[in-house]
């Protein structure tokens, strides 16, 4: 298992968090999201390293933008 950390930014509410997390669900060989509204911060547990461009393009696709890293 790979845990990778990002930070999202523009979340405010529940829904941001809800939305976040089935976008980044449904990359390719994710197997858990977890995500903190307060900090903005991104856990996204996988079965092998998952493309950073897929999950900025998840988190965009919510309606967000991942922070510069």
């Amino acid at each position: 298992m790979t845990t990778t950390r990002y930070t999202v930014t523009g979340m405010t509410c529940a829904h941001c968090v809800s939305a976040v997390t089935e976008e980044v669900s449904a990359v390719a060989g994710v197997t858990a999201v977890d995500v903190d509204l307060a900090s903005g911060a991104l856990a996204v547990t996988s079965d092998r390293p998952v493309d950073e461009a897929a999950v900025a393009a998840a988190v965009d696709e919510a309606g967000y933008a991942l922070a510069d890293r």
